[in-house]
This record gives C-alpha cells, sequence and structure tokens, in this order.
C-alpha cells in the first residue's frame, strides 16, 4: 500500500506519523514551524487523509507494517521518526523492530493497565460517536470556548483556550476517517506494547508525555519506560493528550532537539 504524504521543508527529512483523526493534517499546529528547520514527511495512516483503508486485519502491527514499508521504499532508511498517540505506538513499534532512526513519541498509547483500558474504552468510543452525531454542527460548537470545553476536555488541558482552526480538522477527522473504529478496537483489544531492551533501539528515543493527560494516563510513562530503559522522558507542563494543540512551542523544540 501506497501512504498519502506530504512534504515541506528543507534539510534531514523527518517523518510524521499521527494519531486518531484527521491523518496528516493533524501536525498543522506545529508542520511550518518544524519544515522551518527540516524536511518533513507527513503520512496519512491506512484509513485516514488520503490514503484508502487496510483491505485485511487493522492492528498495531499492520500499522506499523505500512509505515516501514513506506520507510523502505521511499529510500528512508534510518530517519528519524515522530508520532503522536497511535502514531507514537507505532514509532515506538518501529524502533522495537530497529526500524528508522531517533524516535520522538507524544503520548503513546499501549501501555495502559487492563483496568485503565477498559476505561480508555468505555469513555473514547460514547465520544467518538457523539462527535460522529454532532459532524454538522462541529464549526458552530467548537467556534466558542464553551463548546471547545464540552467536547475536548478529554484530550486537551485548555481547550478554551484553543482556536477553532487548531481543533476543528481532528475532531472532524474522528467523525469522517472510515479506520477509526478499527483503529480504535485495534488499541483496545490487541496486545500491548511491546518493549526495546536496553541497547537496541536504531537512535535515541524520546518519549513526552503531558502532564494532564487524561486519554494516556501520565502514570502510564513509567510502564512506558520501563519497557524502554533507554528511553529520555519529557514532561509537558499544563498540557493533554495533544502537545501539539496545548504546548506546540515546546513540542517543535523537543523534536528538533531529540532528533538529528
Amino acid at each position: 500500500m501506497t501512504l498519502n504524504h506530504v512534504r515541506a521543508g528543507k534539510g534531514t527529512p523527518l517523518l510524521l506519523v499521527h494519531g486518531l483523526g484527521v491523518g496528516s493534517r493533524s501536525w498543522a499546529p506545529i508542520l511550518d514551524e518544524l519544515a522551518a528547520h527540516r524536511e518533513v514527511i507527513a503520512v496519512d495512516l491506512p484509513g485516514f487523509g488520503e490514503t484508502p483503508p487496510l483491505t485485511g486485519e487493522v492492528s498495531i502491527a499492520t500499522l506499523a507494517d505500512s509505515v516501514a514499508d513506506f520507510i523502505r521504499d521511499h529510500n528512508l532508511s534510518g530517519i528519524s521518526t515522530v508520532g503522536h498517540s497511535v502514531g507514537a505506538r507505532i514509532v515506538l513499534e518501529l524502533a522495537r523492530r530497529g526500524v528508522g532512526g531517533d524516535t520522538v513519541a507524544l503520548d503513546p498509547g499501549g501501555f495502559w493497565s487492563d483496568r485503565e483500558l477498559t476505561v480508555f474504552g468505555a469513555t473514547l468510543k460514547p465520544s467518538i460517536a457523539l462527535v460522529k452525531a454532532l459532524r454538522g454542527a462541529l464549526p458552530t460548537l467548537l467556534g466558542n470556548p464553551a463548546g471547545r470545553t464540552l467536547l475536548l476536555a478529554q484530550l486537551s488541558a485548555r481547550p478554551w483556550a484553543l482556536s477553532r482552526e487548531t481543533v476543528l480538522p481532528d475532531v472532524r477527522g474522528l467523525a469522517d476517517s472510515p479506520s477509526v473504529g478499527a483503529t480504535l478496537d485495534a488499541l483496545v483489544h490487541g496486545p500491548k506494547q511491546q518493549g526495546a531492551p536496553a541497547g537496541t533501539a536504531p537512535g535515541r528515543v524520546t518519549i513526552g508525555w503531558g502532564r494532564r493527560d487524561l486519554v494516556t494516563l501520565p502514570k502510564q510513562a513509567a510502564r512506558a519506560t520501563d519497557l524502554f530503559p533507554d528511553a529520555k522522558l519529557h514532561w509537558f507542563e499544563r498540557c493533554g493528550h495533544f502537545p501539539q494543540w496545548d504546548a506546540p512551542r515546546d513540542a517543535v523544540r523537543l523534536i528538533l532537539d531529540s532528533t538529528d
């Protein structure tokens, strides 16, 4: 499968892998700033953005396969990878496999306890159903602070302070992307993330976590660093699940400082 992608900027290439939502456009709040320093390649995972869904099983493994194939097919061996949420789990899986170079994982999934995973599925699935039901009213609802607070309290530490232009694409993506449900099922019902023993990742591993993340809870960072003992942990203060929303400057700085 060929992944739709966008390229911007010049310099050492950097591969961006999005989470649940609109696809590569999820990186819009920080894409231009990253592209001012690096060549940025942002992919649409299967079933998101302009990439068609997988024809077979949707799992973290098969999604990671699609990114690994993209890296191989575009002669990007050793490229630094950055992922958010599901995408963060995917780039950690690639690092575990020895694919890519430096790795930056922002608020990765895959490190829930069994109880936390049950709560995650039980809360996020109804939220997505609500967004689908309100699809036509989203521009209006997200155009005022009260509406953003109502819809995005699980995703942002300060939803009232964000702009509609920042959040609307991803929220619409939750409603429209054909693989949201299958990818969510893969997270809830699939295996948890395996780790990479010390010295086995192909480059530096950096994990960024929002102190106020209500999707991948901050206490899960300890499990992530236990499984990836070489990883450096960075905390985003006053930040929820989307660093590119709540802490864009800090996210850009971390990505640029953590990748070659």
